[in-house]
């Protein structure tokens, strides 16, 4: 199948699994308008992708993904049109990954932070490097903290570790992450693409109604969760770009960048 994407976003294929690159390894895959747009494309092509067994998601070079861009959340900051555009994308890329028909597996090679940290929560099963962290500083930065983790992470940890990560934007090792839940297993930084891809295999060979009907039966779980909250948390997102706290830090870290 030709899927229909922006050069940021590769799929490649390895017998029934398909291979799901951020693919901006100079930025260490920062969310820009492409990327965004492409992630939340990519679920739906593959849901339609009939030879698609399963998904393994990762990044090219050393990170997951690095998280936001700040000339981004600058523009989204001071133009209503380009903000409404990448809420919106968001709020997609959520449900649609929520609702993919395979089994998502997340090969986090580096850093995940914000949106790469979202990735990995909304991924069925999470394979990370000794070296990789996850991390939502949203709150940290000015933004309400509206997909992702803070969705997530109360089905899959305490609601307790859900909040204090949401409110402080801490690092989690990934030890930590697979002691709390929000990880299955660790691997060396070298190892984790193989281990994903041999997870993704095994399960690519299972009775394909039975395993794509489990996935949904477990997803509707986490579906109801993320129609509960998902819009007022992208309403009060988007209010947070008038904030002067989301505004100097934007200007501050331009400044220095």
């Amino acid at each position: 199948m030709r899927y229909d994407l922006p050069n940021e976003i590769r799929v490649d294929e390895d017998g029934p699994v398909r291979i799901v690159r951020l693919n901006r390894p100079e930025q260490l895959n920062a969310t820009n308008p492409a990327l965004h747009a492409g992630l939340a494309r990519v679920w739906p092509q593959i849901s339609a992708d009939e030879g698609a067994r399963v998904a393994v998601v990762t990044g090219e070079g050393r990170a997951f993904s690095a998280g936001g861009d700040f000339e981004l959340l600058d523009r989204m900051a001071k133009d209503r049109a380009v903000r409404r555009e990448e809420l919106d994308t968001g709020r997609e890329l959520v449900l649609n990954m929520v609702r993919c028909r395979v089994p998502v597996v997340a090969a986090v090679n580096g850093p995940a932070v914000g949106l790469g940290c979202s990735v990995v929560a909304l991924s069925d099963v999470v394979y990370m490097a000794e070296s990789a962290f996850l991390a939502d500083p949203h709150v940290t930065v000015g933004l309400v903290a509206a997909d992702g983790g803070p969705v997530t992470w109360p089905l899959q940890t305490s609601l307790l570790l859900a909040k204090e990560f949401a409110f402080t934007g801490d690092r989690i090792p990934a030890e930590r992450a697979a002691q709390i839940g929000l990880a299955n297993h660790v691997c060396p930084d070298d190892e984790v693409l193989d281990a994903a891809l041999t997870a993704a295999r095994k399960i690519a060979a299972l009775p394909r109604q039975a395993v794509e009907a489990t996935k949904r039966v477990l997803n509707l779980h986490l579906e109801r969760a993320v129609l509960a909250t998902i819009d007022f948390a992208m309403s009060a997102e988007s209010e947070s770009f008038d904030t002067e706290d989301l505004r100097a830090n934007v200007a501050r870290f331009l400044t220095r960048s």
